[in-house]
């Protein structure tokens, strides 16, 4: 069987399905994460072993054109044109939460993951409906501003009964939005937003926390 490479979404698409899926999964596993009690180290180990299991799939995949073109076949709704002969997301995503979980304290890292799962994929649609203005390469200013609304507003929200006074609340969450768009414009350096987001966010909410001691 022959895959099309032009049957898969680019990244310039509005990729719908994709989104969907990054919402809707990262939102199941912060809702097992809070429903089971299990220490976070093991979600940590759990990604990491996770992101191993996809990289091997990577390589098994691309060095054999015939397991590649079936996992374009189950998961090509999902994935884009440039990883029909590259690494795809998955693996990148389960890595960031994974080194997120085991490198940064606890909130601080359920909150930068929190910003990989809805900061990530809203900042992409509104960058490819109303991204007018590039300022980086696959960038727009208008995509960056749904990234720190979006993580400015969970940082609030996760954060409301935290005890913070009113006005370190509001300049932690504003700096907090901005650490987050940041963490995503960062992927534009050839390095996969799966993982910049939850790690660069979670060394930036440290830096921010040794200041403000929220956490």
């Amino acid at each position: 069987m022959n895959t099309n490479v032009s049957k898969l979404a680019k990244r310039t698409d509005m990729h719908v399905l994709r989104k969907l899926w990054h919402i809707s999964f990262g939102s199941a596993c912060l809702f097992l994460y809070m429903k089971l009690d299990l220490a976070i180290s093991f979600w940590g180990y759990f990604a990491i072993s996770a992101a191993l299991g996809g990289f091997m799939m990577d390589f098994a995949r691309l060095r054999n054109q015939r397991v590649n073109n079936l996992v374009l076949k189950m998961l090509g709704p999902l994935m884009r044109s440039s990883e029909k002969d590259g690494f795809s997301g998955l693996p990148f995503y389960a890595l960031g939460v994974g080194l997120s979980i085991l490198f940064f304290e606890e909130k601080i890292a359920v909150l930068s993951i929190m910003f990989l799962v809805f900061a990530d994929p809203i900042a992409s649609f509104v960058g490819v409906n109303y991204g007018k203005d590039k300022i980086l390469p696959n960038k727009s200013l208008q995509g960056a501003i749904a990234a720190f609304l979006v993580c400015k507003l969970l940082t609030i929200a996760y954060l409301y009964n935290s005890g913070a006074s009113d006005l370190d609340l509001i300049l932690f969450s504003s700096l907090a939005g901005l650490v987050g768009s940041l963490s995503e414009l960062a992927s534009s350096f050839n390095i996969d937003d799966n993982l910049t987001i939850p790690v660069l966010s979670g060394a930036g909410l440290s830096v921010l926390n040794l200041y403000f001691h929220i956490f």
